[in-house]
């Protein structure tokens, strides 16, 4: 018996997967089914059975789990089945402008007359059943995937892994663990070994997984899982490499070295999520070339993942000072670090000045995310955003504060950039970071910058 039991179901969760309601999708979905976490899969395996199990319907799955890249991951994999020629579904979660977003099939959003039938049908075959909203969402996906043709099939996880609504697959292609870290304690915790056994569940019998490089305590837990299952196990580090190499990604697989062009997301540490991706696209049927792989790497598109702004309301303000501005929806100590060490690139690169304008979830470890910026010593902003579970400004004053910084604050995001661009000197590189749900504020501002 694992040292790790399942859980009890927790009645309420105030602050998971906190989607703003800007459509009349999540607007029905929310209504009827609440944020109910139920850590284990039972649910979801009812439902998918009273619809026939579409889930053993799809073509070769790819299983996503992680604390930090799992997103980027997911991109990079979709845009190099794409450059391969493949027809591509996607599940994603959160969204951060509208629902459709989280369900991407064949290569495109989901439709909103599809969507209405899947939801008809998917919440008449649930009845009266108690189910939650990621849950429905998740089986709402699987069977829109299996009524669509397509060749490849890429699934992120939402919460944890081993008892993850996703977690429905018996023998995907591939399963990939990128990066283990600190985050939804009050579920997953608590400690890194309980949530890499939580990530590690993923993984099953016979079938290969590819981990990105971990902490020692998350990888013990990870090999330990995969000798179990019998599962062969690819390790960044270990048994496969990729670094950065005059501007160039190079991928060192165990029979194989790939000379790529860079990633098309900005930071060092998409480096590592792109050769993550690339070595599970590789443990596919598919003969993929060189060409293709690194077109697949150069064309990956995912928002607000240190997304340069050059439309909308905030863009155009940055724009009349001169200054460039950033989006990034990290949330964690280890997204903070990594964001930091891609500012820190930013800066190499042009040396002015950097302005932090930050909104966050109370319950995230804003002084322990903050705290990765402290030697750079950057001005930093502190805002809130429309949320009952956004910290307010003040709190966040106190944790830049003990993370050695020296906040200001502002009332709303638009005030935090304005107040970041009327500072004398250089127009500054101003940063918008915090976490998904405020980036997704930024980005509703205008249609110029919604997600497709």
């Amino acid at each position: 018996m694992s040292a790790f039991p399942p859980q009890p179901d927790v009645a309420v969760d105030p602050g998971f997967d906190p989607i703003r309601v800007s459509d009349a999708v999540v607007e029905r979905l929310r209504a009827r089914h609440p944020t109910l976490i139920d850590l284990s899969t039972g649910r979801v395996e009812r439902l998918l059975a009273a619809l026939g199990d579409p889930q053993r319907l799809l073509p070769p799955v790819i299983h996503v789990a992680g604390t930090n890249g799992k997103g980027s991951t997911v991109a990079y994999l979709r845009a190099i089945g794409e450059a391969a020629g493949l027809r591509v579904h996607a599940l994603t979660s959160p969204h951060l402008v509208r629902f459709a977003e989280r369900i991407r099939l064949a290569g495109a959003l989901i439709g909103d007359a599809q969507l209405r039938d899947l939801i008809e049908r998917v919440e008449a075959a649930n009845g009266d059943q108690p189910i939650s909203f990621f849950e429905i969402t998740t089986v709402i996906a699987l069977l829109a995937f299996a009524e669509t043709p397509a060749d490849l099939c890429v699934v992120e996880v939402g919460l944890g892994g081993r008892f993850d609504a996703t977690n429905v697959f018996d023998a995907p292609a591939v399963s990939v663990i990128t990066p283990v870290d600190l985050d939804h304690l009050e579920f997953l915790g608590p400690g890194l070994p309980k949530i890499a056994w939580e990530k590690a569940g993923i993984i099953k019998r016979a079938r290969p997984v590819v981990v990105a490089r971990q902490a020692d305590e998350a990888l013990d837990i990870i090999e330990r899982e995969a000798d179990a299952r019998m599962a062969p196990m690819l390790l960044m580090g270990r048994d496969f490499d990729a670094w950065e190499e005059r501007g160039r990604l190079l991928v060192q697989m165990p029979e194989r070295l790939l000379d790529l062009p860079a990633p098309s997301l900005f930071g060092g540490y998409q480096f590592d999520n792109a050769g993550v991706a690339v070595a599970a696209a590789l443990m596919l049927d598919h003969d993929l070339s060189d060409e293709v792989l690194g077109q697949g790497v150069a064309s990956a598109v995912w928002p607000a993942r240190f997304q340069r702004l050059t439309a909308g309301p905030l863009a155009a303000l940055a724009k009349a000072r001169g200054a460039d501005l950033w989006l990034d929806g990290g949330h964690n100590p280890h997204a903070g670090e990594a964001l930091a060490e891609a500012a820190s690139r930013l800066i190499d690169r042009d040396a002015r000045p950097l302005t932090l304008v930050v909104g966050m979830f109370a319950r995230k470890d804003a002084e322990g995310f903050l705290r990765a910026f402290s030697e750079m010593r950057p001005r930093v902003i502190c805002t809130t955003f429309e949320s009952e579970h956004a910290a307010s400004a003040e709190d966040l004053v106190d944790a830049a504060a003990k993370a050695g910084l020296s906040p200001e604050t502002a009332a709303n995001v638009m005030d935090g950039v304005a107040r970041a661009l009327e500072a004398d000197g250089p127009a500054p590189h101003v940063l918008v970071c915090g976490g998904l749900h405020f980036a997704g504020e930024v980005l509703a501002m205008s249609p110029e910058t919604w997600p497709s």
